[in-house]
Parts: C-alpha cells; structure tokens; sequence
C-alpha cells in the first residue's frame, strides 16, 4: 500500500512539473498528461550494445588477430601467444571498461537524484577527487611498490575518508545543498594535496608517474585489476539500487519524502558509501575519469519517464557501453603517443553535455 501511495504522489508531481513548464495562460487548457513508460526494449537495446562494444574491445588491440584465432585462443585450442593476449591484455581490459564506465553512470545517475541537480556526478562530493590523492600518496611514498593491492587499497580508504565530514552533516539533518558545498571543499582540499605531491615530487620520474596515473586510463591492466574492481563496484551498485524508490520520493521535496515513511538520514549514507565504495574502486584501477557519470543520465534521461529509479540501470549500461568505446578509441585514434582515456572523455563530454543541457533545461 504504501508503495502504490509513493507511486501516485510521485506521478502527481511529476504531472505538477510539466505544467509548471507552460506559460500561466495556458495552462487551463493542457491536461495532466499521463506519465511515460520506459520502453520495454530499452533495457535489452543497452545489454546488446554493451555487450556489443565489449566484444569489439578484444578485437581491436597493438597485435592484429583474426577473429578465428581469438576464438581458438578463448577455447584453449590456439597458440598459447594469443590465450595469453587474450586473457591477460585483453579480456581484462575490456571488462574493466565495463564494470567502470558502469560504476561512474550508476553513481552519477544515483547523485542527480538524490542532489536534484543535473550537474552532479560522482566527483561533485569530493570522492574521485580524495581517491585520486590516496593513490597519489601511495606512489609519492612508494608504497605501491610493497604490494600490487597497495594502491587501490590506499584510493579507497581516501574515498572513504572523504566521506567523513559528509556523515556527519547527513547525521545533522544538512540539506542537499550543505552536502554540496562540503563536497567541493573536499575536492578542493583533495586538489591541493595532489598538486602539492607533485610541487614535491623528490624526482621528475615521480611526477610523470603521477600525472600518468591522473589522465585515467585502462592500458596493460591485468586479471588483479578485475578482481579489485569487482567487489567495490558490487557492493556500490547494490547500496545505490537499494535507495531506488526513495530517490523518487526525494523529487517530490524532502518534506514530502519524510511524509512517505523516508528515511532521509539511512538514505543518505547508503548514498555516499556506496559512491565510495564504487567510484574508490574503479579510480584505484582506472584512474581519474571524468564526465562519464555526468552526461550519461542526461543521453538516457529522454528515453525514460524521467523519474530517478527510471534511469539508474540504464545509466549503468550507457555508462558501460560509452567508456568501452572511449577506450576503444583511444586505440583507433592515431597520436605519437598513447591516447589517454580521462583525456578523450573530457572532449568527448563537454560538447555532449552543453547540448542537452541547452536542450532540455526546462524538462528537469
């Protein structure tokens, strides 16, 4: 009951919210008009194209192979040079770019959501920021060489640090806006510090490594690199699914979200863990990526009713689906030296961006 009471009111609303867009004159003469469904075809359309972009992944690398000696290679029937390309270069490679562009959409779908605001992402509460400075301090110190789980270990407790402040301002009731403003001082904060590492840096090796690691990129990644991934962007993408119904709820206002039984503080934590623990995880492996999480609601948003449970797992797929072939460009496109990944989704997301932002700014 309670459920389809959430249902109703948020269809009322989101009815409320198209005719707020028409001009007072009119409105008297439009309807309520009922609300879209999300095509039934959408999902499988996204799982097809993910698969899709994955599999054209592990067929485009350095070393030109056939399509026939891949698949030798992936039955154990092949020469053992391919299996290995294939398994230790490739595979990973292309599923990394899975599980992170699905990781980055997922978590900027869940933050638009829940801030209400179509320029969040996952960086706007400082999390790839502070995950990016303990990767840093890993290989300032040199302590990424002790042990390969160094690093992303050290990128999710800076990610889960991060989160701090923020616990305990969700702890005192802080609106949506205060956890914005106490995300951007963290990611100041964050900035500074890995912009100090580098002033310091004790030699220019040190620096180039850092600045490498900083432009984001899913090069030479191994099978360790999956398994790191795996469980952060898991247990992060069950705790931002686990809030679905409640973000739709928060459209409608937090005072209309408390009225439906919402726990805003529960909520709120599950949030940020599990933008942490998701986005730490894929940092740690991947690097700084940005403008995934940010444009990829706004690409699936039209296809959808709009409301924010609607679009979380089509943002996941999208996500998965564009930074696969982000990657996959980065080796098509011909440079002197290898493309980075962070670099190419940055030119890639701000004109995507700026046009739906331009075009739909009055459908929010």
């Amino acid at each position: 009951m309670l459920s389809d009471g959430i249902d109703h009111r948020l269809e009322a609303g989101n009815a409320d919210a198209t005719r707020r867009t028409i001009p007072a004159s009119q409105r008297s003469a439009v309807p309520n008009p009922p609300p879209r469904r999300q095509p039934p075809r959408l999902i499988p359309a996204l799982i097809g194209l993910a698969l899709a972009a994955g599999i054209a992944a592990l067929l485009v690398g350095p070393a030109r192979l056939p399509v026939a000696a891949l698949w030798a290679g992936m039955t154990g029937q092949g020469d053992p040079v391919v299996a290995a390309i294939l398994w230790q270069l490739r595979l990973p490679r292309a599923v990394l770019g899975l599980l992170v562009g699905a990781m980055l959409g997922l978590g900027g779908a869940a933050m638009q959501g829940y801030l209400r605001n179509p320029l969040a992402d996952p960086g706007v509460l400082g999390v790839s920021g502070a995950a990016a400075l303990g990767a840093v301090v890993a290989i300032y110190w040199q302590l990424a060489r002790a042990h390969p789980a160094v690093l992303p270990l050290m990128a999710i407790v800076g990610a889960l640090m991060s989160l701090m402040p923020l616990i305990w301002l969700s702890r005192r009731g802080e609106s949506p806006l205060g956890l914005i403003l106490a995300g951007v001082a963290v990611a100041t904060l964050a900035g500074a510090g890995i912009s100090l590492a580098l002033n310091l840096a004790p030699n220019p090796f040190a620096a180039m490594e850092i600045t490498t690691w900083l432009l984001g990129s899913l090069e030479d990644r191994t099978p360790a690199d999956v398994w790191i991934a795996l469980p952060c962007v898991m247990a992060g993408a069950a705790l931002l699914l686990w809030d679905a119904r409640a973000l739709d709820a928060l459209s409608l206002g937090e005072d209309a979200a408390r009225t439906l039984g919402i726990d805003l503080a529960q909520v709120r934590l599950r949030l940020m863990l599990g933008i942490a623990i998701g986005v730490g995880g894929v940092v740690a492996v991947a690097g700084s990526i940005g403008f995934v999480g940010l444009i990829v609601p706004h690409l699936v948003r039209p296809l959808t009713d709009r409301s924010p449970s609607a679009i979380l797992i089509p943002s996941a797929l999208a996500g998965a689906t564009l930074l696969t072939l982000a990657d996959l460009g980065t080796r098509l496109i011909p440079a002197t030296a290898p493309l980075k990944l962070g670099v190419l989704t940055a030119f890639l997301g701000v004109p995507v961006f700026v046009h739906h932002l331009l075009k739909e700014r009055r459908l929010w």
